[in-house]
């Protein structure tokens, strides 16, 4: 897989599996090409090179991306109704929504009344209304207090537990070792390094089991150049 802007290279020769049911963590630093690919991946962009498949159909996909494409004016609650009526769900996943996220409270408050980290959230609670096979998460929590933080990763663990499938893109490597089953390493546009995270932190080349493959649910294809 291989995108550039202009004569910029983003992404050198992208290659790499995520399985069905799977927390996966693309790391990297700003700059690296971690949000370009997860939109080629949410097909808001194309590749210039490469195949990149994904196991579920749009309306199956959830999106938390950089931008979160709130209605300020709004409220929390109607901001989530409005995308309820336009995925053709019944009102009350909106206040559903909110409750997973920990954001009943503010239901009737306006989105520019909210904090950074509510908003995160907010975001979030757009991404799971119609509670997806697919979750796509730019820097889920980015922004967040510890404490929401941890709150966070235990809804995207519950959702995995629920049957989604996690692809979330961040520049925390703890963050990684307690959320993630796999992740991979992107530096310059290249992974340069792939696996569990407690194994790459380790940086051993001694013999380890292999885990199952089992089904293949995010697929792209390249050359790799790492």
């Amino acid at each position: 897989m291989r995108k550039s802007f202009g004569a910029q290279a983003v992404l050198s020769g992208i290659s790499l599996e995520v399985r069905v049911g799977e927390i996966f963590g693309l790391l990297g630093p700003s700059g690296s090409g971690k949000t370009t690919l997860i939109n080629i991946l949410t097909r808001q962009i194309d590749a210039d090179e490469g195949i990149a498949e994904v196991g579920a159909e749009s309306f199956e996909t959830g999106l938390m991306l950089d931008t979160d494409g709130l209605y300020p004016r709004l409220s929390c609650l109607e901001n989530l109704g409005l995308f309820c009526r336009v995925y053709g769900m019944p009102p009350g996943n909106s206040m559903e929504a909110l409750r997973s996220v920990g954001l009943e409270p503010a239901a009737k408050k306006a989105v520019s009344s909210l904090s950074k980290g509510m908003r995160q959230r907010l975001a979030l609670a757009r991404a799971i209304l119609h509670k997806p096979k697919a979750l796509f998460l730019d820097e889920p929590t980015s922004a967040l207090d510890p404490r929401t933080g941890d709150g966070m990763h235990d809804l995207i663990r519950d959702l995995r537990e629920k049957g989604a499938t996690v692809f979330l893109t961040t520049h925390d490597m703890d963050e990684a070792v307690k959320l993630c089953d796999r992740v991979a390493l992107l530096h310059r546009g290249r992974i340069v390094e792939e696996g569990e995270p407690l194994e790459i932190c380790a940086r051993h080349g001694s013999m380890r089991t292999v885990p199952d493959l089992g089904s293949v649910f995010i697929k792209m294809t390249g050359e790799d150049l790492k």
